[in-house]
């Protein structure tokens, strides 16, 4: 195998992305159907995975309830005959609020889905990546290692991702399982758009103004695009990426603060 060659996944990959519907899910699930994966997805919403091609395996799931994982991994593994890359991407952005006004249900509803649920789909399909000495990616985000005042539980679920990446990485790696978490910065897209509107909101400035100051943290002075994040998890499942393990690895154009 040349090294071109190994910097694409094997055909045949049996996949399973969390909250592929819409938004950067869907880039990667598109990204593995490319490069001629088996894939099947979750969503919350019926209407975004009827839009997904035919061959792509879907069901509705909201990943911070355990019943619906366990159901999401069954059918998944039934459907692909075993798994060789989960990718952990389900997440929410909560509340933009101080500390002191954040409630606690908004706090508990992060927490279940940005983190829990990340543990819950790792608890169900560990004994399937052991079988086929698989890939686990578990999305994270810079604000998985820096603060980001005003948006604490995000934060906070984000950095307890890359502590389970980590941790996950020393457990499973003897086994033959490599996980790794992907950090996304600011990625363009409707989702960044509400979140830079709910700031500017809640510090009384303009959305050009929040917008503007984002991108001058940025060392490249600009939006990374979905296909970027996508471009990393193909890579971290392809040969080339066959000794990366228990990283954090930041897709950002180099966020030095928030």
């Amino acid at each position: 195998m040349n090294v071109l060659d190994s910097l694409v996944p094997r055909a045949g990959l049996r996949v399973l992305v969390t909250a592929g519907g819409g938004g950067i899910g869907r880039v990667i699930v598109e990204a593995f159907q490319e490069a001629r994966a088996q894939v099947y997805t979750c969503d919350l919403d019926p209407s975004l995975l009827d839009t997904l091609d035919p061959a792509i395996g879907r069901g509705l799931a909201d990943v911070g309830k355990p019943a619906d994982v366990d159901a999401l991994v069954a059918e998944a593994t039934r459907a692909l005959g075993g798994l060789d890359v989960v990718v952990n991407n389900a997440g929410i952005a909560g509340p933009t609020a101080g500390i002191d006004e954040i409630e606690v249900v908004d706090w508990e509803r992060v927490i279940d889905v940005n983190l829990n649920g990340q543990y819950l789909v790792a608890r169900r399909t560990a004994v399937h990546l052991r079988e086929s000495q698989g890939v686990l990616l578990n999305l994270a985000s810079v604000a998985g290692r820096l603060g980001f005042a005003f948006r604490t539980p995000y934060a906070a679920s984000k950095w307890a991702v890359v502590g389970l990446t980590k941790s996950l990485a020393s457990e499973l790696g003897p086994d033959g399982v490599r996980v790794n978490a992907i950090l996304p910065g600011i990625v363009r897209g409707q989702r960044i758009e509400r979140v830079i509107r709910d700031r500017a909101e809640a510090l009384g400035r303009t959305y050009e103004d929040v917008e503007r100051e984002n991108l001058s943290k940025v060392s490249l002075r600009r939006m990374v695009e979905a296909k970027d994040i996508a471009a990393m998890a193909l890579f971290l499942c392809a040969p080339g990426g066959g000794n990366i393990s228990g990283q954090a690895l930041s897709v950002c154009g180099n966020v030095e603060a928030l």
